[in-house]
């Protein structure tokens, strides 16, 4: 127990006297910053591609499309996130002269990530929806495209809301690859701490509960989202 005790003393020492609280708070503000943005940008890409994979197959342009989605998809869920940042930024961004910061190219490849996932689980809302909303979209003269942003996009959205906070959830646990891309993200601090007070066990631990407070924050906010959506309908 005294041995912890000089432990936890060496990490305080660490943390507050020599500044290590500026890197912890420099990488939760990164790791919160790309989960979030990674999280918006796959709801925008996985939208547009779960309405083109529903699209009646009937003409050439929807085959084709869905064939390049299906691709994009199999891509991205194929390959580790961690391998996608490195040919991000050590390949791709060389090769076409860009020099982005590390952490533009950490959101947009979490972005890019997270929309193969998120196409899958609003490709499944969109079509536990009853078609019947669809047909009486059409009905009325509503198109394909306003029908889905409409009337059936928000009801898929009420019924995967819980899978989507999964999805953020699975981004904040994600984000700490991106210190090999040389981002500054949680565990890169806590690795600081620990290699200046040569004692990896309290940096390591204090890490892992600030993961799991950032879980359980999310986990609330689902559940008072979900709750709060339920009330509206049972108003409606």
């Amino acid at each position: 127990m005294g041995n912890f005790g000089l432990k936890v003393d060496k990490f305080i020492e660490i943390f507050i006297q020599q500044n290590g609280y500026v890197k912890v708070i420099e990488g939760l503000q990164n790791t919160v910053l790309i989960a979030v943005t990674g999280l918006i940008i796959g709801i925008l890409i996985g939208t547009v591609i779960a309405t083109v994979r529903v699209l009646p197959k009937y003409k050439r342009l929807p085959r084709i499309l869905n064939g390049i989605c299906s691709f994009y998809v199999a891509l991205f869920r194929g390959t580790p996130i961690v391998v996608q940042l490195l040919v991000a930024y050590y390949a791709l961004m060389p090769m076409i002269g860009a020099k982005l910061p590390g952490l533009q190219v950490a959101m947009i490849v979490f972005g890019m990530n997270s929309g193969a996932y998120i196409s899958e689980i609003m490709r499944s809302g969109i079509q536990s929806v009853d078609s019947g909303q669809m047909e009486a979209g059409r009905a009325v003269g509503l198109s394909f495209g306003t029908s889905m942003i409409k009337i059936v996009i928000p009801q898929a959205v009420k019924n995967i809301l819980p899978t989507l906070g999964n999805e953020f959830i699975a981004l904040i646990k994600e984000t700490s690859v991106v210190s090999f891309i040389a981002v500054a993200d949680l565990y890169m601090a806590f690795n600081y701490i620990g290699t200046n007070s040569y004692e990896f066990m309290v940096p390591y631990l204090v890490m892992a509960l600030i993961y799991i407070v950032l879980v359980l924050i999310i986990t609330l906010l689902v559940r008072i989202l979900e709750r709060s959506l339920n009330k509206s309908d049972r108003r409606n």
